[in-house]
């Protein structure tokens, strides 16, 4: 299961999919869908990257009764497709059912949860703050309770391991802005997530510029991460 240790992350690498795609290709037919997925039950990751980007026009579908509210398409976007994966993660091939059908309740209810999130931002509690104390008396935060639940330590060195090829890759390709952008946009070094308009506000430059230097910045780096 993704657990929110691999939310902030992940969004970066969602990105190198739905940035880099000019338009979103078709849907895998039954046989295919079913292929892949037996692929990626069996451990291979590139059928699950596969199955990502061509189940992605569900997310926009789904992201276009949303995008009238109070935030960005991009940022929905993205969401939307954490629900994919977690979709694609989850999904039970011997339940009978699609796996679109299952997927567009996952994704919805990742953008739902985005916006409850959004309404509560106002009584924010830091992630940082304590919430109590373990068996040994040590402060908890409740970062450190998120990062406990569902996750399996094989996915947590995976992760790390994503994670500092990513970061390689960061160095290696971009400029100091480029880098700064990607850090800000997903929260990555230890930053917290920002959208595009605070980014903006921030480095005091367009929202469309932040937005340019973002898909810039994912398509130095798509190749590296992938390859």
């Amino acid at each position: 299961m993704l657990s929110f240790l691999g939310l902030l992350p992940h969004m970066c690498f969602v990105t190198l999919f739905v940035s880099s795609a000019k338009t979103f290709k078709k849907p895998l037919d039954p046989n295919e869908e079913k292929e892949y997925l037996l692929r990626y039950k069996n451990g291979d990751n590139e059928a699950k990257n596969i199955l990502i980007e061509r189940n992605l026009r569900l997310v926009a579908h789904i992201v276009k009764k949303y995008s009238e509210k109070d935030a960005e398409t991009d940022d929905l976007i993205s969401i939307g497709t954490i629900g994919l994966i977690k979709a694609i993660t989850t999904f039970d091939m011997d339940k009978g059912a699609r796996l679109a059908t299952y997927a567009a309740k996952c994704i919805e209810n990742e953008i739902l949860m985005y916006f409850r999130s959004e309404k509560k931002r106002s009584g924010d509690v830091s992630l940082q703050d304590p919430i109590g104390k373990d068996k040994d008396g040590n402060e908890v935060s409740l970062i450190d309770k998120l990062y406990d639940e569902d996750e399996n330590v094989f996915d947590k060195v995976d992760l790390k391991m994503q994670v500092k090829r990513l970061y390689e890759c960061m160095k290696k390709r971009l400029l100091q802005r480029e880098n700064t952008v990607l850090q800000l946009r997903y929260g990555l070094c230890g930053k917290s997530p920002l959208t595009q308009n605070e980014i903006a506000k921030k480095l005091n430059i367009s929202r469309s510029y932040v937005s340019r230097i973002e898909k810039k910045a994912i398509e130095k780096i798509k190749d590296d991460f992938y390859n």
